[in-house]
């Protein structure tokens, strides 16, 4: 994966240092492991977003800031991938992870549709909070596992592509007589 495109889209160090509400964090945030744009620190980080997002508990962000520090992944990037779960898609995924639960359990669906509100939301509580936990956490890890292995794949094929490209250039400057 190209090191621009994060870094172009990514806040600086700078910038999140600046943030009165991350003072907390101290010194750590200045850590340069939790800004580097390597294949292990980006990788990591997206394992780390794209299974939080999956979970139905507030305060997402700070989570997956947590485990940013914790893991010493890439910061911004964890923290920016638990917006994949965004009042536009946590319906979709919230009902998916609940239909994955009730399977993965063995137990019927008593809830064919979600609304949206902390009253619908309370009224059944007890019925969906261990099938839509478990299936939370079943597509979170999956989400997670995917994402990890699609971009340690996708940066080594950026890397060869590199390399190619490099090596084809080299034999192009050389002249026909040293090529091969």
């Amino acid at each position: 994966m190209p090191r621009k495109f994060f870094k172009r889209h990514l806040p600086s160090p700078a910038l999140i240092s600046r943030q009165r509400s991350l003072g907390m964090f101290g010194s750590r945030l200045a850590s340069p492991e939790l800004w580097h744009l390597n294949r292990r620190s980006v990788s990591t980080a997206f394992a780390v977003g794209l299974f939080l997002a999956f979970l139905p508990v507030p305060g997402q962000m700070i989570l997956a800031a947590l485990a940013a520090l914790w893991l010493r992944c890439n910061l911004p990037l964890s923290v920016a991938l638990v917006w994949i779960s965004n009042p536009l898609t946590v319906g979709p995924m919230f009902f998916t992870a609940y239909k994955v639960g009730t399977w993965v359990l063995g137990v019927p669906e008593e809830v064919t549709r979600f609304a949206l509100s902390l009253e619908w939301l309370l009224a059944r509580a007890d019925q969906i909070w261990l099938p839509l936990t478990t299936g939370s956490v079943i597509c979170g890890a999956v989400a997670a596992a995917l994402g990890y292995a699609t971009i340690q794949l996708l940066w080594r094929w950026h890397v060869v592509q590199r390399w190619e490209r490099r090596r084809t250039l080299r034999r192009l400057r050389a002249g026909p007589a040293e090529s091969d």
